[in-house]
């Protein structure tokens, strides 16, 4: 612990003179509570008994964690499937770099429309987002290998199944795990679209029924959770990072 607090005090610092400053000028200036709320204010917000947080918390971090698994998997096959195949790669690529390109709150209404409401079409919105990282960072990581360690295969007499198994894949790790950590932080982006587009629960549900009463600090407090559920997924990637590929350098 006092390791990390070390080595993030910038930051910590950063960050507690940003709060300082915010509840300063929102107190001594006169700003409204409606327009920007004071850090305390937004402190009671969090624990107040007004909205029900834990199961709005819930239903966001379900589909972010989902989203997340979602395109962490359909990436890695992806990626696989490109770097495995030339053929495939031609075929792929330019549908997955037009796919990548669509506007994400245009498709959204048509999820809703083909899915209905609930976690599942969010799901697939947060997936939506984040796979294309996953995708690219996989194909590369699978074919900018040592080819001293490609030519060690062919001396063995591997078949091609099994230099991607022990050679290809293990190269592959860094790269896929820092695209996993673009995808975390793409995963809440997606999530909050979809409530924002339809939904009757969730962290974004909760900021969409605020602006009609103009409740803005419990607005803030569903940042704030919003920020926690996404630095907990994104901690996770981080912790399976330094289990799965110690060797890596990967900044957390």
């Amino acid at each position: 612990m006092r390791r990390w607090l070390v080595g993030h005090l910038p930051s910590i610092i950063v960050f507690v003179g940003v709060l300082a400053l915010w509840q300063f000028a929102s107190t001594s200036l006169g700003i409204r509570e409606y327009i920007l709320p004071s850090p305390a204010v937004v402190a009671r917000a969090l624990t107040s008994g007004e909205i029900p947080w834990a199961a709005h918390a819930w239903t966001t971090a379900l589909e972010i964690v989902g989203a997340f698994l979602l395109a962490g998997a359909a990436g890695v096959v992806l990626g696989v499937a490109i770097a495995w195949s030339p053929l495939l790669a031609d075929a792929l690529v330019p549908f997955l770099v037009f796919v990548n390109t669509l506007p994400k709150v245009a498709v959204a209404p048509l999820f809703l429309l083909w899915l209905g409401y609930g976690i599942f079409p969010n799901m697939l919105i947060g997936a939506l987002i984040g796979f294309f990282p996953v995708v690219i960072n996989t194909a590369v990581g699978l074919t900018q290998v040592d080819p001293e360690m490609l030519d060690l295969g062919r001396v063995f007499n591997a078949p091609k199944w099994k230099v991607f198994a022990k050679i290809r894949i293990p190269n592959a790790y860094p790269y896929i795990l820092s695209a996993l950590k673009i995808t975390a932080t793409a995963a809440v982006v997606g999530a909050i679209v979809g409530e924002f587009v339809a939904s009757q629960r969730g962290l974004g549900y909760v900021i969409i029924t605020t602006q009609g009463s103009m409740n803005t600090p419990v607005a803030f407090a569903a940042l704030v959770w919003i920020s926690v559920v996404g630095l907990a997924v994104y901690g996770a990637v981080v912790l399976a990072a330094r289990w799965i590929a110690p060797w890596a350098e990967i900044s957390d």
